[in-house]
């Protein structure tokens, strides 16, 4: 094994990332009109299939903390890359809807697995006072994956199994770098570190509202992610590659979600997801009302963009700080809402698209975007409006209210290690201790 610097496996996260979610999962709807086309398959029928891997996504993450600590980072990598390669090529040759449904269905594993396996060698190999930025870099992956994608439907738009083939390769790369990069630990934890207290009632609460928000955006975004291009198709007469430049838009907003979402944790959660669902809502009634004009069809993507990775980084922030002790639970529990989601939506806005057609189905997705903004005061920020609304006692709301230098994606992760009195540990004392204990 190799050793990389903080930087240094950062952006071999991302490239890994890159691979398991920008390509595995996210560019599937960029060539949803050629399959569907080429395969014969109705809407609501490409609907379930786009929802295959995000339930294999969300089973995979269920076992994927117990997968860790029994194979390691390396072995977990390694494992999640191969099921990659052989969802991706799968799906270029698929001959029909069953062998489709497999392939993306193997994909979601793949991706399931991932995450998981870079939080546990991040831990390892990474300073703890970097983890929030190598944290952001690595999640930035995904629209770096996206992007990628994009000059494959731009030039290759009706090759779509050479494509696939080719993300195949990329996954069997993938393999060769997770085992040389990454060590075979499993997960470190300082001798001095406490473990966390059991979950509380108001802990609960806010965990629910959380998991109900994330399965709304979730299911909010569903048609976006799997038919957008198609609508463009469809609807406003664009080329299959032409629809590559959306998903070439989404990527390069989606790298500005992590800044935005580390100010909204600094500043007021709950009205900065208001602001994000309103332009995630916006984004699929302006696609739907001009899919004909290019740029305006890719502003609407940039707007998307935007709006759903910034969603997806503040969930991730508020897990974290929800369940401190537990980072192998408090960001997961939100990712897999947002999946379920996602599941829930796809079949859901096929169906709609095969009765009453593609603009009707976003723009009822758009009105449930609206309707869950104007319910955003009850999201359990550090700023917990419902709190004033419900029992919860004036010492219980004291606990969450946070100073600027205490908010943000650091300042999550600099929590998850606590000492007997319920304070962080010190990211010196961590280092001394893990100097002292064995990493490979």
């Amino acid at each position: 094994m190799r050793t990389l610097s903080n930087m240094g496996f950062a952006l071999f996260g991302a490239a890994l990332i890159a691979i398991s979610f920008g390509l595995a999962r996210f560019a599937f709807g960029l060539f949803v009109p050629s399959i569907s086309t080429d395969l014969d398959l109705s809407a609501y029928l490409i609907g379930i299939i786009g929802a295959l891997p995000l339930i294999s996504f969300v089973l995979a993450t269920l076992v994927a903390p117990l997968a860790a600590d029994r194979l390691g980072a390396r072995k977990l990598a390694v494992l999640s890359s191969g099921l990659g390669a052989v969802g991706l090529a799968l799906i270029s040759q698929a001959s029909g809807a069953l062998s489709l449904g497999v392939g993306v269905f193997i994909c979601g594993i793949c991706t399931g697995f991932m995450m998981p396996a870079l939080t546990v060698a991040m831990q390892a190999l990474v300073s703890r006072t970097m983890h929030g930025r190598v944290s952001s870099i690595m999640n930035a992956g995904t629209s770096i994956g996206i992007i990628v994608a994009v000059p494959t439907v731009v030039f290759l738009s009706d090759a779509w199994r050479f494509t696939y083939a080719m993300f195949a390769a990329l996954a069997g790369i993938g393999i060769v770098a997770a085992w040389y990069f990454l060590p075979s630990v499993s997960r470190i934890m300082p001798a001095n570190a406490a473990p966390p207290p059991p979950i509380s009632r108001l802990q609960c609460s806010r965990l629910i509202r959380l998991t109900l928000f994330a399965f709304a955006m979730g299911f909010i975004a569903a048609p976006y992610w799997l038919f957008a291009p198609d609508l463009a198709v469809t609807l406003g007469a664009l080329s299959t590659g032409h629809t590559g430049w959306l998903w070439f838009a989404v990527g390069i907003a989606g790298l500005g979600g992590a800044m935005v979402s580390d100010l909204a944790d600094r500043n007021n959660p709950p009205i900065t997801q208001a602001l994000m669902l309103m332009m995630l809502s916006s984004s699929l009634v302006l696609l739907a009302a001009s899919p004909s004009q290019l740029g305006l069809a890719m502003f609407s993507a940039l707007v998307f963009g935007l709006a759903y990775m910034s969603l997806t980084g503040l969930y991730l922030m508020t897990g974290i700080r929800l369940l401190p002790g537990r980072l192998s639970m408090g960001p997961v529990l939100p990712f897999m809402a947002v999946a379920l989601g996602q599941a829930a939506g796809s079949p859901i806005a096929g169906m709609l698209v095969d009765g009453f057609g593609y603009a009707y189905a976003f723009s009822v997705f758009s009105v449930i975007g609206i309707v869950v903004a104007i319910l955003s005061p009850i999201y359990p920020g550090h700023i917990d409006y419902w709190a004033d609304w419900t029992e919860e006692t004036a010492a219980e709301e004291q606990e969450v209210q946070l100073p600027v230098e205490d908010a943000g994606l650091q300042a999550a992760y600099d929590r998850q290690l606590l000492d007997e009195n319920g304070e962080p540990i010190e990211p010196v004392a961590e280092e001394e201790d893990a100097q002292s204990t064995p990493r490979l």
